[in-house]
């Protein structure tokens, strides 16, 4: 078996796969491989069970990686701690058993996305969401320049709007080590959430990104890449 560990990223709402290409690059130059995991963004359980389904065909250890929605994702992803050995957490839901995403980013004030999001109706009833392109930087990325910003807003995958309240299984971070990266100006997810968060699941270490919007991969890939590197070197000790 491989005894280098892989690293699966998984982006989350209103992002893309794209979203990583920085924190690739910076890892890649540090010989790390990684992987930019397909999310469909249509409900926890069914996204979680995609993310699995790449973590068995991967040979050796990984450290999974979840932004936003796909923290919640990366969280019910695994049980398997002899293949997935860390978790990182960036600007990332971390919920417990039950806890929806709609409920956790409410529970403390400070998110404005509710106001910013536009509905698409669905064949079976549900609705997918998106971030109204006009407000998208704001929102979303406020620390990236304003053609950066168009880009993500233009490429914007949508989420399914069941996955507001979708339950939480057991989470996989009572069970493996977590490190956390927390933008200070995440509008999407309150700063004060991702410390709650961070600090029940005992985080490993905890980064606090100042002056950072919820797009900290985009804007600083060097302080998400530096905290997966740590994750990595806890694995491979």
């Amino acid at each position: 078996m491989n005894t280098n560990p892989t690293v699966v990223l998984v982006h989350g709402a209103f992002a893309e796969s794209a979203s990583w290409n920085a924190v690739i690059g910076q890892l890649d130059d540090h010989g790390i491989h990684s992987i930019a995991a397909p999310n469909e963004l249509r409900s926890v359980a069914g996204d979680a069970a995609v993310v699995a389904s790449l973590l068995a065909a991967i040979d050796g250890p990984v450290v999974l990686v979840g932004h936003s929605y796909g923290g919640a994702v990366i969280t019910n992803a695994t049980r398997d701690t002899s293949r997935v050995q860390a978790l990182v957490y960036v600007a990332g839901f971390a919920p417990d058993t039950g806890e929806s995403i709609g409920e956790l980013s409410a529970r403390l004030p400070g998110s404005t996305l509710g106001d910013t999001l536009m509905t698409v109706g669905l064949p079976d009833g549900s609705s997918d969401l998106y971030i109204k392109p006009e407000l998208f930087h704001q929102q979303f990325c406020a620390d990236v320049p304003a053609d950066v910003a168009m880009l993500m807003a233009a490429t914007q995958r949508p989420l399914r709007d069941v996955t507001l309240t979708d339950g939480s299984g057991a989470p996989a971070w009572k069970d493996l080590p977590s490190w956390f990266v927390i933008p200070e100006l995440d509008r999407n997810i309150p700063a004060a959430v991702h410390r709650l968060m961070a600090e029940r699941a005992h985080a490993i270490d905890t980064t606090e990104v100042a002056g950072s919007s919820h797009a900290v991969a985009v804007s600083h890939p060097d302080i998400v890449a530096d905290t997966i590197r740590a994750a990595v070197k806890h694995v491979r000790q």
